[in-house]
């Protein structure tokens, strides 16, 4: 699972960029009394997930962990001997499933017998796709993807790497710490409050402290990239993309727009609001380009070029028609779509007449 495209939604102007590239993989850069931004590595294009550390009286709260694997391992055993101090680290905050993420928690807290904080949603569906590492996919995923449109090689594919989820985390802690929305979490004597979000994830947590001007976004906002909205097969019919829009509604009412935001990916940026509004419009425009494309009959595989810049290969094809299901089950919820199922099993959706609608 990846964290969103690589293209950016729009030309990402009014943002301002203070603190320039960031730390080195090992190391840290205080960017405000008491709180750190590190890096740990990913690989491929995204190369590095942004981590934080925040000051807890004699020790640390974390928040994120970054993947699991032997060069994350080295560069937290790096980070905590150096840039930490050997200062135990208190407690783990994630503010998603992700194995970007989530995937050192479970070493993180071992390793300090501390307490992983997260949503419960993230948490439990977190322990869910764990449990499917190893087995085979079960027939409903295989009609999923074969609804939308994937050929027989696209379906071999998928099913050789399914359940491949877990293989990206530590084993996760049996427990946890449930943070909720709107709750405040003292780190060090400063009040951090938990702002969910869904559409990315099913329960994301964001933590703004007003004292500081800091606002850690997770992949709810990101400066440069498109964060990943997708329908997966265990929710058919669901409408991520109407989450994801309240979602960054909710944001830009609830967060001043002069915070620095803290995103896991990219650096940290000035400009909330504006970006929050150009994620809006760059979905809501693409909604639109989608409606005009299905005056014809089109499969979720045949309307990548209305939502997407760059080509789409093998690699991104799971999380390519995903999203496009995610626009498509939009336009069907509200009435402006609608889908039939041919005798072969895949979904072809038009647009719904002026009646229809």
């Amino acid at each position: 699972m990846r964290d969103g495209f690589d293209d950016p939604a729009t030309a990402p102007a009014r943002l301002s960029y203070p603190l320039g590239q960031g730390p080195a993989l090992g190391g840290a850069v205080e960017i405000a009394p008491g709180v750190l931004w590190m890096r740990m590595p990913l690989g491929g294009s995204l190369a590095w997930i942004n981590v934080w550390a925040l000051r807890d009286g004699d020790g640390w709260t974390v928040v994120d962990t970054g993947m699991q694997g032997p060069a994350t391992t080295e560069a937290w055993r790096a980070t905590l001997a150096g840039p930490l101090g050997s200062r135990p680290v208190k407690r783990v905050i994630v503010t998603h499933m992700h194995p970007d993420h989530i995937g050192m928690a479970g070493f993180l807290t071992r390793k300090f017998g501390c307490r992983l904080w997260i949503t419960r949603l993230e948490y439990l569906m977190c322990r869910l796709l764990a449990a499917d590492t190893g087995r085979e996919p079960p027939p409903e995923a295989v009609a999923f993807y074969r609804a939308a449109g994937w050929g027989e090689a696209a379906i071999d594919s998928y099913v050789t790497r399914f359940g491949g989820f877990g293989k990206s985390l530590h084993a996760l802690p049996d427990s946890f710490r449930r943070i909720e929305d709107g709750e405040t979490i003292d780190v060090g004597g400063r009040a951090w409050r938990v702002i969910t979000g869904g559409g990315h994830s099913p329960e994301h947590a964001c933590l703004h402290c007003a004292e500081l001007g800091l606002f850690i976004s997770g992949d709810q906002v990101l400066p440069r990239i498109t964060s990943n909205v997708s329908v997966f097969p265990t929710e058919p019919d669901g409408d991520p993309l109407g989450d994801w829009l309240r979602s960054q509604d909710k944001i830009r009412r609830a967060i001043p727009a002069d915070v620095l935001v803290l995103p896991a990916h990219n650096e940290p940026f000035i400009g909330l609001h504006a970006r929050a509004t150009e994620l809006i419009d760059f979905h809501e425009q693409a909604l639109e380009r989608l409606e005009l494309r299905l005056a014809e009959p089109r499969r979720a595989i045949d309307v990548f070029g209305e939502l997407f810049k760059r080509r789409i290969d093998d690699n991104v094809l799971g999380m390519a028609t995903g999203e496009s299901l995610a626009h498509l089950n939009w336009l069907a919820r509200r009435g402006r779509a609608q889908r039939e199922r041919g005798a072969d099993g895949v979904d072809w959706y038009c647009a719904a007449t002026p009646a229809q609608a």
